[in-house]
């Protein structure tokens, strides 16, 4: 039996121009730069039970890969290789972290491989390895200036993106960048309410860069119930008020401020009186 993966066979370069980008695809077999090296077939075994049908292409191109990778060759020619693997499958770990060894061996220009990986996110904006590649990079360079901006343009085309906002996250707590982010929040969520990332992203940048004062609450509170107030079937809001105000409430009279036991218990029950007066 044999199947085909549409998914991995496919790269932006076939999807955009057809029948040209085949055209002028050159085999490696082909390339004069590329006689010294004898390609290495991959080994399913004598009897696999599900046999890919691969393209030519992907066939050939992961065969020079895996020959250079036996070989441990780490040059320029290597490295667009790895390059054009990626092209076809943009999920295969060992090529993404052998092309780090090789940016790394040879000293590449990290911009340009920025340049690189922003083009395979918007191509495959929902892969790991891709935003994991990015990460990678952006902590080798210890230069988050365009990431904020870069995780933007991403969740404007998907404001759901799991990835996006994890690595957005991920940027704000290594880099301490949390300057404007509840105004951004506040804006998707002018946009779409229903935006429960956003909603998440929100309670995110309040429990990492304050510790719940009372005042923080009551102005979370009040917050949620305005926007409730405007669409009162709003599940996320409805969410973000239950479960994260009560829990907060809860850990600061059990854990961090015992002192004040009384007080957060008393604000428990403010919050599920003005639950039940909007609902």
């Amino acid at each position: 039996m044999s199947v085909r993966d549409d998914d991995e066979l496919s790269s932006p370069d076939d999807d955009a121009n057809g029948d040209l980008a085949s055209q002028l695809w050159v085999p490696y077999a082909e390339r004069p730069e590329w006689r010294d090296v004898e390609p290495i077939e991959q080994d399913d075994g004598p009897d696999p039970i599900v046999a890919i049908a691969y393209s030519e292409k992907f066939r050939e191109t992961h065969n020079y890969f895996r020959a250079i990778l036996h070989s441990k060759e780490k040059s320029e020619r290597a490295l667009n290789l790895t390059a054009d693997c990626i092209w076809l499958n943009a999920a295969n770990y060992t090529v993404w972290q052998y092309r780090r060894e090789i940016l790394k061996e040879l000293g590449i220009d990290l911009k340009d491989e920025l340049k690189f990986i922003e083009v395979m996110i918007k191509c495959n904006f929902k892969n790991y390895q891709v935003w994991h590649h990015r990460r990678v990079i952006v902590e080798w360079m210890q230069d988050p200036g365009a990431e904020l901006e870069f995780t933007c343009s991403i969740l404007r085309k998907d404001a759901k993106n799991y990835h996006a906002w994890q690595y957005r996250q991920w940027v704000i707590l290594t880099f301490n960048l949390d300057g404007n982010e509840l105004e951004y929040v506040e804006q998707l969520l002018s946009d779409d309410v229903y935006n429960n990332s956003a909603w998440n992203h929100r309670y995110f940048i309040l429990n990492n860069t304050t510790k719940f004062e009372p005042g923080i609450i009551e102005q979370e509170i009040d917050f949620t119930l305005d926007k409730i107030s405007k669409v009162l079937n709003n599940e996320s809001a409805w969410n973000y008020l239950r479960g994260r105000a009560f829990e907060l409430c809860a850990d600061l009279a059990q854990k961090y401020d015992k002192i004040r036991r009384k007080y957060w218990e008393y604000m428990s029950k403010q919050i599920s009186e003005k639950v039940g007066m909007v609902s």
